[in-house]
């Protein structure tokens, strides 16, 4: 049988554990995220062209396979710099395609990115602030990126812009799902392994970010 002191101290000891977590997520998103700024800005710098859409999802589904496979280990670290570099690497191209189509490109990326952090910081605070339980949201966010994606695929594959829009405006809404869902994980024990709970995170940042710079540019962008 439990007493009050037994259930005190496991609270205090969950609570230390999720702290951790936290912590040990955000510093290597942190870190993530800058060598992928780094990398998307030696691709622009190069001017390295897109790699095309079939090696963006091998690379990118091989390398999260990787780290998913990893993730109990050192080497883990390593894969999930690879994962986001090599992203960082194919995002270079996307915005430079952005920066001459437009003539208001600059201000086109600047606010996709203050929008995104906006958003992140935003729904994390929420999260951690109200630490309420979004595990009931998994089923849909799994069936809705499902539906994205292919949505996704058949909007490049067919070239249909109203359906490629229609994605874009369903990634923000997924995204911003999935960085609550995350974090509410993390906080509540659902997540115990920070490398997993950092490739979500990253994952739903670099959707994030795409998302809200196509729509900026369909409908903000001065050719």
């Amino acid at each position: 049988m439990s007493t009050p002191n037994t259930v005190i101290i496991r609270s205090e000891s969950q609570v230390l554990a999720a702290n951790k977590m936290l912590r040990n997520t955000y510093m290597l998103l942190s870190m993530t995220l800058l060598f992928s700024a780094m990398s998307a800005g030696l691709s622009m710098m190069l001017n390295l062209p897109h790699p095309g859409v079939v090696v963006t999802l091998v690379g990118y589904f091989g390398l999260l396979f990787l780290t998913t496979k990893l993730r109990n280990s050192a080497w883990g670290l390593l894969s999930i710099f690879a994962l986001t570099g090599f992203m960082g690497l194919t995002l270079g191209p996307i915005i430079n395609l952005y920066l001459q189509a437009f003539t208001n490109g600059n201000q086109l990326v600047m606010m996709a990115l203050g929008g995104t952090g906006t958003i992140f910081l935003g729904l994390s605070a929420y999260a951690l602030t109200t630490r309420k339980d979004f595990s009931f949201m998994r089923g849909f966010l799994l069936v809705g990126v499902l539906v994205a994606f292919l949505a996704g695929l058949g909007a490049i594959f067919f070239t249909i812009p109203a359906l490629s829009l229609a994605v874009s405006a369903m990634f923000i809404v997924l995204m911003s799902g999935m960085i609550l869902f995350q974090t509410s994980e993390i906080v509540h024990g659902g997540e115990t392994n920070y490398i997993m709970a950092t490739v979500s995170l990253y994952v739903s940042i670099y959707n994030l970010f795409l998302s809200l710079l196509q729509l900026l540019g369909v409908f903000g962008g001065d050719e």
